[in-house]
């Protein structure tokens, strides 16, 4: 795995800081304040702190929340309809089943995942919703064969939204009690140069509260701040802090080059990580935390590393181009009044032409002609030349702006991507000739047409909308990480978001 591959640590020439002593009892500015505790609070403390250990407590109460309140509104209606125990127990099963899976897909087993956010209250509902469909297309496809197997409809609405107001309390009240237990623990950093300053950089622009406390072999390096006057100190005893990690740090971050690093340590890191604490090189910490790739970590033979589906066609690449055909189908077929409409209403706003056309690149560098709604002046417009658009461009027409904001400008791609130039979801499908100016100031930018660009991405719905070269790198790690993690789970993440950011008008 590459938590081992890439362990990170400190010189030979300096064996006397492994043994330094740390004193416990000592609380510096760096270290933030360590309270006394008994053993068996340090020990609950612990266990809470486990990634493992949360996720099983989310399960265990999905499972008792839903199996009880099933059974409470079943009883209370007096749906009797089930000839059979066990075919109840069976419709039981099964939308549990699809509602853990969908929990799942956007992190609510996940400890890293801020439960008490907005954002994730409307990607619980809407995860639970789009589990409550899809349970009953099942369950109703499976009762036109056996008429036992059908539930009442009563029933199952009040199940899911019970179920759907239990859950997100007690998803709130679990994660407050997670972040104030993980709050008073530290990231150990290990590491002091470029990489550690940049990754400090980044940290403190993060949601990220824990503390950094930022260690070293090199002597030069000790007692200077990592960054700049006012940013973490770096201190030594390595070894020290390696013996009280499960009580004072949720982790160790690896910022120090390969060369450097040492056998011991090594070993002793490759042993933490698989008894007691997780170990992170920076790449894994960005994935796991941030959902992005650092460019920092690219290099020319990055897509051949292991883990990546698009190493090789896999079977999801041929059903997810299967869904896209079905997709495509039913909402050209399902929109096609109201494209009608789109286009009479862009005709009448701002004249002709309704569609906009435009070059862009695809996968492997195919060029092919993207449609949309036109939501901008016409050629004679200002600022032409800008091949950016900005808060407020004069160059949106009034009812672009609205088409933009619900996206509705985006409907005719729904046959490009029937065509096969576009799948539903990828990397956004740049201009040519962006992609051309990319191309020769953005390391590694070719990356991103390894996979079709999609109509919706995971760029698309963790990034502001570009304005700059600065923005183009930024939604470029993110496209990574979706080259690297390409996966339905990841495709159904995106599609959950892509329905926030339209009920909520966050496009421009």
């Amino acid at each position: 795995m590459r938590n081992a591959e890439e362990i990170y640590s400190a010189e030979r020439q300096f064996p006397e800081l492994f043994e330094q002593e740390l004193p416990f009892s000592r609380v510096s500015a760096n270290d933030g304040a360590v309270a006394a505790k008994t053993p068996r609070q340090r020990g609950l403390k612990r266990r809470a702190a486990q990634e493992w250990t949360v996720a099983v407590l989310y399960a265990v109460l999905d499972v008792t929340a839903w199996i009880i309140l099933y059974e409470i509104i079943t009883y209370v209606r007096g749906d009797t309809f089930y000839s059979t125990r066990m075919g109840f127990l069976l419709i039981d099963l099964i939308q549990l089943v699809v509602i853990m899976q969908a929990l799942y897909i956007i992190g609510g087993y996940d400890r890293n995942v801020d439960k008490r956010t907005l954002s994730y209250a409307v990607e619980h509902i809407l995860a639970v919703a789009a589990a409550a469909v899809f349970s009953a297309m099942l369950i109703y496809s499976a009762a036109t064969f056996d008429q036992t197997m059908r539930p009442s409809r009563a029933v199952l609405l009040l199940s899911f939204l019970s179920f759907l107001a239990v859950s997100l309390f007690y998803r709130r009240w679990i994660g407050k009690h997670v972040a104030a237990t993980i709050a008073n623990r530290a990231f150990l950093v290990i590491g002091s140069g470029e990489r550690a300053a940049q990754f400090y950089r980044s940290y403190k622009d993060s949601p990220n509260r824990q503390l950094l406390h930022f260690v070293d072999t090199a002597v030069e390096r000790i007692g200077k701040p990592i960054a700049y006057e006012g940013s973490p100190i770096v201190e030594g005893g390595v070894a020290a802090r390696l013996q009280n990690l499960s009580e004072r740090y949720s982790g160790i971050i690896l910022a120090k080059g390969v060369k450097e690093l040492d056998t011991r340590l090594l070993e002793k890191l490759v042993r933490t990580q698989f008894q007691r604490t997780r170990v992170y090189t920076l790449e894994s910490f960005y994935e796991t935390h941030w959902r992005y790739v650092p460019l920092e970590a690219i290099d020319p033979v990055w897509p051949l590393q292991t883990g990546f589906q698009l190493a090789q066609i896999s079977p999801y690449y041929y059903l997810k181009r299967l869904c896209d055909i079905a997709f495509a189908s039913v909402a050209l077929a399902i929109c096609a009044p109201l494209m009608a409409i789109v286009a009479l209403i862009v005709w009448v706003g701002s004249g002709r032409p309704v569609l906009f056309s435009q070059s862009r690149v695809g996968r492997e560098n195919s060029i092919f002609t993207i449609h949309k709604f036109r939501t901008m002046v016409s050629r004679d417009g200002p600022n032409l030349d800008d091949i950016y658009t900005r808060e407020g461009d004069p160059r949106i027409t009034r009812v672009g702006r609205w088409l933009r904001k619900l996206r509705l400008d985006e409907l005719p791609q729904f046959w490009n991507v029937l065509k096969g130039d576009m799948s539903l979801i990828g990397p956004r499908a740049e201009w040519d000739k962006c992609v051309e100016c990319y191309e020769k100031k953005i390391p590694f930018y070719h990356f991103r047409h390894l996979v079709k660009p999609g109509i919706t991405g995971w760029a698309q719905v963790n990034y502001p909308y570009g304005e700059s070269d600065a923005d183009a790198i930024e939604k470029l790690k993110y496209d990574l990480y979706y080259i690297r993690h390409y996966s339905l789970k990841l495709d159904a993440m995106i599609a959950l978001k892509t329905v926030h950011v339209m009920l909520f008008s966050k496009g421009r």
